[in-house]
């Protein structure tokens, strides 16, 4: 049993477990104490000081990474706190990009609210807010650095969940910034685009990138036959944009919304979700039979699948060729709704409603488009971006009537929906092969939780035991792709998705601080799977249709020329290299080390150190340059280095040190 302790809260006692903070304890007590830097999913920082609170014989400390302590008192509302935490919100202010009215964060920005509930009529001091260019390389994610207020938020997200590592601390003291590597923007660095930097930014200093316009011209266009795609978690967190209840379900509102707006057909991406079970399911006992390139991994989440791309190349082999249901959707439109429709493909427009800011990128991936321009999907708008369409218009959204979706795309399952949380989509296709297989009933799983982040499951299938991952954060896919690499994962399938709690915590989301919304909004599918008429794709009698008129087998020729894909090594880093030290920039012996995150992790800083100082106490100068270089594409057989011309897998300091010494030699030998 754990242990309790009683600590005193501005005159009141709140009993908490013991190891929570100080601002936990407050919290618990009812007592929001303010923050910037402090958030559920991350590590204690202490950055922003906004949480600072009186400890009795202390004094004034940062309740954040303060632990409560049994007869400890606090308070947190004194004069001289009120003071302090103004001070240092007007010192934010004045450093920062006020023109508010423009931000992508309004109405859901900290400093925003916090300069209210503060009551900050006007700033003190001197506005020294830098001039800076915004980011907008990126499909997915804004990034405006004159809006950042250096609380880290995003830093840690992008290091301790995702173990990406895009973007980070920069230079020193009033010259402190947040951005990528050696200043490049962010379409230039190993970003997977999964938005969850913008997410828990407390400003505007990161938002997702609005394609609003493009969405209203294409609908004003009248040439243009413009359809909308629903994707699961929208319809259980866009009411939340509108004040209803967190985690509410109104699929038909955003079907009457959307037809309000101008889309002359909406459709539901639950129904290409079951013809992603249906091709997942049949590829998975494919490969169990046949015993080849166990575990599956799932594909449907794009930022994972880009991390897989970049960081374990060499799994490839084990993702599915599936499609995701967004792109099976397009793919599907875009080749039969001409002619369903009777308007000519060139004036179809597909946008899909995603709660995603990978699916931005995913959509734009040249895999997914016909080489002459045409994309199977077109645009790809955010539950946020769908709620500003509406506010825009003047629809009273919470008045709206329940509308239906439309024929032939618009019915799905229970397991189709259940897509949009973490082990969903395990769940569904375990339904599936459990279905096909000769099972009756529901599907009975053993579930165990592991780390935060990844869960267990046993299950069996026709007799034979299967177990499965299903995992969130993509520095938890990290350690399962380890164990993967070295032989030593027990798993027959693995779900992975980048965001915590699957899709309906995306960072296209009604923007929330509260992981009991996330946990709410999952429920709500689960619910919509409970009440569905049919709970198993393969009983999708539409979809069944639909492949028989249209795609014949599942799995067959036409059925996986349309939904299925491959993926390749992605480039990481595009950028030139970078020489090191004082050393000669186009000497003619050059020492290039990857400074890529798997050589990184594997020594490559010390492989340039040593480098740096053999040429040194060499005296090379004038003969070997040393650069710090990104990515030779071999991150299997790191740290890499290219000495002279010859790439150097496993490189170490010794091959560092005969190789240079080797090259000077043969260059003096040949200009003697």
């Amino acid at each position: 049993m754990e242990k309790e302790i009683t600590v005193e809260i501005d005159n009141a006692k709140v009993v908490v477990r013991d190891g929570k903070s100080v601002l936990d304890a407050a919290r618990s007590a009812g007592i929001d104490i303010p923050t910037f830097c402090h958030h559920s999913e991350l590590s204690a920082y202490g950055a922003c000081r906004m949480c600072m609170v009186d400890i009795e014989g202390r004094g004034i400390t940062a309740s954040c990474s303060t632990p409560a302590e049994n007869g400890m008192k606090v308070k947190t509302n004194t004069p001289e706190i009120r003071e302090i935490r103004k001070v240092n919100l007007e010192l934010l202010l004045a450093a920062h990009d006020r023109e508010c009215t423009t931000c992508g964060k309004s109405g859901s920005c900290s400093l925003q609210r916090l300069s209210k509930s503060m009551g900050v009529e006007k700033i003190r001091f001197k506005n020294i807010k830098k001039e800076s260019v915004i980011d907008t390389s990126s499909c997915s994610i804004v990034r405006n650095p004159a809006k950042c207020i250096l609380c880290g938020d995003c830093v840690r997200f992008c290091d301790e969940i995702q173990g990406v590592g895009a973007i980070d601390f920069a230079h020193r003291g009033s010259s402190a910034v947040v951005g990528p590597a050696f200043g490049k923007d962010l379409a230039d660095v190993d970003c997977v685009n999964c938005g969850q930097c913008a997410r828990v930014c407390p400003t505007g200093a990161l938002t997702v990138k609005n394609d609003v316009a493009g969405v209203w011209k294409d609908i004003e266009d009248k040439k243009k036959t413009v359809v909308a795609q629903v994707a699961p978690a929208i319809r259980v967190a866009l009411g939340e944009y509108f004040d209803m209840t967190e985690g509410g379900i109104t699929t038909g509102k955003i079907a009457s919304a959307l037809k309000r707006l101008g889309f002359d057909y909406v459709y539901d991406t639950c129904f290409s979700a079951d013809a992603t079970v249906l091709e997942e399911g049949a590829e998975f006992l494919g490969r169990i039979k046949n015993g080849w390139k166990l575990p599956l991994f799932t594909s449907c989440c794009p930022a994972w699948v880009t991390f897989a791309e970049q960081y374990f190349p060499e799994l490839l082999g084990n993702l599915s060729t599936c499609k995701s249901p967004q792109q099976m959707f397009g793919s599907m439109a875009k080749k039969f709704l001409p002619e369903i429709l009777k308007v000519s493909p060139e004036n179809l427009t597909v946008v899909s409603i995603m709660p995603c800011t990978a699916k931005k990128f995913e959509a734009k991936r040249p895999e997914f488009s016909d080489g002459c321009g045409s994309k199977e999907v077109d645009w790809v708008i955010t539950s946020q971006e769908l709620g500003a369409m509406i506010e825009s218009a003047g629809l009273r959204f919470k008045d709206l009537a329940e509308g239906i979706f439309d024929d032939p795309f618009g019915v799905g399952s229970g397991a189709g929906t259940i897509f949009g949380t973490s082990g969903g989509v395990t769940e569904a296709v375990v339904r599936h092969a459990h279905s096909i297989t000769g099972g009756s009933g529901d599907v009975v799983f053993e579930k165990q939780e592991g780390t935060k982040g990844i869960v267990e499951i046993k299950t069996m299938i026709g007799g034979v035991e299967i177990r499965a991952a299903v995992v969130y954060g993509l520095g938890n896919a990290k350690m399962i792709c380890e164990d993967v690499k070295n032989g030593k994962s027990p798993y027959h399938i693995i779900e992975i998705m980048a965001c915590p709690g699957g899709c309906v915590n995306g960072a296209g989301q009604p923007v929330t601080y509260d992981f009991d919304t996330v946990r709410r909004r999952g429920r709500s599918l689960y619910e919509i799977d409970r009440n569905a008429t049919v709970r198993v794709s393969d009983a999708n009698t539409s979809l069944q249709e639909f492949y028989e008129k249209h795609l014949g087998p599942v799995g067959g020729e036409k059925a996986h020329h349309l939904l299925h894909t491959g993926y390749s090594h992605r480039r990481r880093i595009k950028t030139e290299n970078v020489t090191l030290g004082k050393l000669k920039e186009n000497a003619p012996v050059s020492v290039e080390v990857c400074i890529g995150t798997n050589c990184c992790l594997h020594g490559s800083h010390e492989l340039i150190r040593e480098a740096l100082k053999h040429v040194d106490d060499k005296g090379f100068r004038e003969e070997v340059s040393v650069k710090a270089a990104f990515c030779f594409e071999r991150c299997s057989k790191s740290p890499v280095a290219k000495i002279a011309g010859e790439i150097v897998d496993g490189c170490s300091s010794e091959d560092i040190r005969k190789r240079i010494d080797a090259a000077v030699a043969a260059l003096k030998k040949t200009e003697g």
